[in-house]
């Protein structure tokens, strides 16, 4: 890329950044109230929004990086595979017992270690001088994850009132969404200047101030009376979200018809029913199954897995259309992305407002219905669709992404009391992970079916025929090597068919998110606890 390209990646960038943090810090009446407010509280939110953005991170440099380990690490497609796969299999695993050790031996202390355990796991990534290796770092960085993700939720309704929760998710929510344009951004510049390991090392820094805030500003939380361990309900729901999320991976590539996949969905789904029955039974379990007689907490979670489901696929395609369609780099998909984080730093910080308002059932709907809009619009893209067409439609979706995701969560969180938080804050994020791998798979499969049945190889070399039905991408360097341009037209005119058919599911889905969130989400949020958020800004240890 040339250096004026360069130049203005860099100004879009800086733009997007003082645009989160103007967001976050600029008026006591919005979100602002985050960093204006002078309490301890909110300057610690920035620490929980560090760890978003350290997560997201590394979910999006990875798949930049596969083409250049599988050269530099001799890896086969098999452990390219599961550079993704030890890392989300482990976070499966690792979830509710991350929560459920937060909330006996203290967040912040179970943050602290996690930071470090992820930090380690980034440097080792690195490092790694075996694809072997590089799997055995990956996992640990997913149980690194597997605490972060939940237990920087699970402080919110410790710290925050039932008022100010709202605000303080769109904080956490930005953060996370703000990586995924990052990503790219970053892990494009990194390889073509630096050499692979870079792209893991950019986790250290940020790992080093998080450490350094949350040690600073967070206040110490975990319950009065300790949990038991129930290594039943441990062992069970582990195992089960294991089997699922095993077979929703293998569907991707193995297809749902292929007996590893349906076996392990199958065992999976009887190990949750297990897990289930043993809950009802115990008398200390480890999840309270009675949280899901809160209306708030089972719609708030299902529509934020809904959110899930239909935002992973679009990370899913929009990266390969952008690359294989139309001819940009990595870095130049990462700007691409950005509009659709800023309709979401327009609709976040006016969530909870519009909450007020609307209600809860009324804002979610509106975001729903916005994004329902957005996708479909989207789905309307062809071969000729310009750059103003892609970031109009994004910037839309990302403004009802922006209204419904925070939402819903805080509709969640709110049926949480402050004693069981980290594991139910695991519990929601634990159907979200499970929800993104089944999106992915499924909705990967309809992409991948409509792209393939929309090709024509007749008198293609069987060896290019099978690359080409592989991906978009091996099919323009396919097509490019042969020098045949409707070959060209042909790949990408399928795959656009395709992404159209994926983005009409996921409207549908957000259609789907309006009927449910105006037929069952309560219209406003209750919390279980009367929670004093002055508690939280001294220095000593909040105990609920």
């Amino acid at each position: 890329m040339p250096a004026g390209g360069e130049t203005a990646t860099d100004y879009l960038l800086t733009l997007a950044i003082i645009w989160l943090f103007h967001s976050c810090g600029s008026h006591a009446k919005g979100v602002g109230v985050v960093l204006q407010s002078g309490t301890r509280r909110w300057w610690a939110l920035a620490a929980l929004a560090l760890i978003g953005v350290i997560v997201g991170l590394d979910l999006t440099v990875l798949n930049l990086a596969l083409p250049t380990l599988a050269i530099a690490l001799h890896a086969s497609t098999g452990q390219l595979q599961w550079f993704i796969d030890a890392y989300s299999l482990v976070l499966a695993a690792a979830l509710l017992p991350a929560g459920l050790l937060g909330d006996r031996m203290g967040r912040k202390r179970m943050l602290l270690l996690a930071l470090c355990l992820f930090g380690a796991g980034s440097l080792a990534c690195a490092y790694a001088p075996s694809a072997g290796v590089l799997v055995a770092a990956r996992a640990v960085l997913g149980l690194g994850a597997a605490f972060l993700i939940p237990l920087s939720l699970a402080v919110l309704p410790v710290l925050f009132s039932d008022a100010e929760r709202p605000k303080a998710i769109a904080v956490v929510m930005v953060g996370t969404m703000l990586a995924y344009p990052l990503g790219p951004i970053l892990g494009g510049w990194l390889l073509t200047r630096y050499w692979w390991g870079s792209v893991f090392l950019i986790n250290v820094p940020v790992v080093v101030l998080a450490l350094f805030a949350v040690g600073l500003l967070m206040p110490e939380s975990r319950g009065r009376d300790r949990p038991d361990l129930d290594i039943g309900g441990i062992l069970t729901s582990s195992a089960g979200l294991v089997a699922v999320i095993y077979g929703a991976i293998r569907a991707g590539s193995r297809g749902w018809g292929d007996p590893g996949t349906l076996g392990a969905i199958a065992a999976g789904l009887l190990l949750l029913a297990v897990f289930t029955l043993w809950e009802r039974r115990i008398r200390h379990p480890l999840v309270d199954l009675d949280l899901f007689r809160s209306p708030g907490f089972t719609w708030g979670t299902i529509l934020t897995a809904v959110v899930s489901f239909a935002m992973f696929g679009i990370m899913f395609a929009l990266p390969q259309y952008f690359q294989g369609v139309r001819g940009v780099d990595a870095l130049g998909s990462g700007v691409r992305l950005l509009p659709m984080i800023g309709g979401l730093l327009i609709g976040a910080p006016s969530a909870d407002r519009l909450a007020g308002r609307a209600g809860v059932k009324g804002a979610v709907a509106l975001g729903f219905g916005i994004l329902a809009v957005a996708l479909g619009l989207g789905a309307t893209t062809d071969l000729h669709s310009g750059s103003v067409f892609g970031a109009v439609w994004l910037a839309v979706g990302g403004l009802g992404l922006g209204f419904a995701m925070p939402t819903a969560m805080d509709a969640a969180l709110g049926a949480l009391s402050p004693e069981r938080s980290g594991v139910g804050s695991a519990l929601i994020q634990a159907v979200r992970q499970a929800a993104a791998s089944i999106g992915v798979a499924i909705l990967g499969s309809v992409l991948n079916a409509t792209y393939r049945g929309g090709l024509d190889l007749a008198g293609l070399p069987p060896t290019a025929a099978t690359a080409v039905r592989e991906s978009v991408s091996a099919g323009v360097a396919v097509a490019r090597r042969l020098g045949s341009d409707p070959l060209l037209r042909a790949v990408q005119t399928a795959f656009v068919h395709g992404m159209d058919v994926m983005l009409w599911v996921c409207g549908s889905l957000a259609a789907a998110g309006v009927v449910l969130a105006l037929a069952f989400l309560p219209r406003q949020v209750r919390g279980i606890a009367d929670k004093d958020p002055g508690r939280a800004e001294s220095g000593h240890e909040v105990i609920v």
